[in-house]
Order: C-alpha cells, then sequence, then structure tokens
C-alpha cells in the first residue's frame, strides 16, 4: 500500500508543524504506517505552506527534514518486532538500510521531564535528534545544529559510538540507533 499524500493537518491547522515537536508525531507516523505495511508515504508538502519540509521562504530544511533524511537513510524497508515499547516511549525497528544482516532501532521519548532507558545488546551508533525547547524551528544531531553548508550540500550525519548495555534517551528526544553487526536472519 502507499499514502499518497500526508502531512500533519488538512489546511496548515497544526500551528506546531515547523517545529521539533512536529518530529514526534512525523516519524511516529512513519513506524505505525510501516507496521500496517505502507511501503511509500509520500508528504505534502516540500516548500508551499506551514507543513512544508523546507521553509517556504528560505528554504531551509525544517526538523520535519531532517527526521526524514535520517528515516530514509537508516530504515530498511523490512520491519522488525521492536519490543519494550510502553506509555512514553515508542519504538520501532527495521533492518539497517544497505547493511545485510544489520538493524536499525527508533526511539521516541515522547516525555517532556523523564528519561527512558533501554538495554542494548550489543555496541552500535547513535543518531539523537534534540532542540533547545519543543517549538523550536531546528533540530540537533548529536549536540551539533543540523543545516545546510555553503552551497546548500548536505551536512555529514554520523552517528555517535553506542556501548552494550543501558543506554538512556533524554526527555523529549528522537533516537536512531544502528548496529551494523547485528548478522539478524531477516535482513539478509
Amino acid at each position: 500500500m502507499w499514502i499518497t499524500e500526508t502531512a500533519d493537518a488538512a489546511c496548515g491547522g497544526n500551528p506546531w508543524a515547523a517545529t521539533f515537536l512536529d518530529s514526534f508525531r512525523y516519524l511516529d507516523q512513519l513506524g505505525r504506517f510501516a507496521r500496517r505495511g505502507v511501503a511509500v508515504v509520500f508528504h505534502n508538502t516540500l516548500a508551499s505552506s506551514e507543513y512544508g519540509l523546507l521553509d517556504q521562504k528560505s528554504f531551509e530544511p525544517r526538523p520535519n527534514y531532517w527526521a526524514a533524511l535520517l528515516w530514509r537513510r537508516l530504515m530498511g524497508t523490512t520491519v522488525l518486532d521492536a519490543l519494550g515499547s510502553e506509555a512514553g516511549l515508542h519504538l520501532y525497528a527495521h533492518c539497517l538500510r544497505g547493511r545485510p544482516g544489520g538493524v536499525a532501532l527508533l526511539a521516541l521519548n515522547t516525555s517532556r521531564t523523564q528519561s527512558r532507558s533501554i538495554n542494548l545488546s550489543m555496541a552500535g551508533d547513535r543518531y539523537s535528534l534534540a532542540a533547545e525547547n519543543l517549538e523550536s524551528p531546528s533540530v540537533k544531531l548529536n549536540g551539533q545544529t543540523l543545516h545546510l553548508g555553503r552551497n546548500d550540500e548536505l551536512p555529514a550525519l554520523h552517528g555517535a559510538a553506542v556501548k552494550a548495555g543501558t543506554s538512556t534517551l533524554q526527555p523529549a528526544t528522537i533516537t536512531f540507533l544502528t548496529f551494523a553487526t547485528a548478522n539478524n536472519q531477516n535482513c539478509h
């Protein structure tokens, strides 16, 4: 199934569409659709309206652009069972895009005040999105503000190494975790 047009609300009805806050809704929507067998989701619109992925005047990427870019680069098309979701913590697991046997996990900590912990069975890479405040029009990846380069080139999006064991997810953060050497049989 394909979803040929989606955004946060009809007629620009979501005042948070251009902020980091909406990235939680957007990625949760992608994860839920993938679990139900949706193969392709089109976002309406690229740069025309308050809910576009790019600002309609400056063409600067908004937080949902960066969220979509990380989803596309990391989350493969094979959906896996993600155990451990609970109130305030949404988990989605997929095969890691472009890495046979690899696994990608998306963790949305929707609590504004409470950290969450997950237990990692192996080392991997962490891509954490956060903002100074939830209504910020910009977003940070592992502490560095994301923006285009001088000639509108995309920045390098590198994960930070994460060890096996308990990993803490800070409040109001979106974290992609990748495990390139997981050797998951469903991902070959």
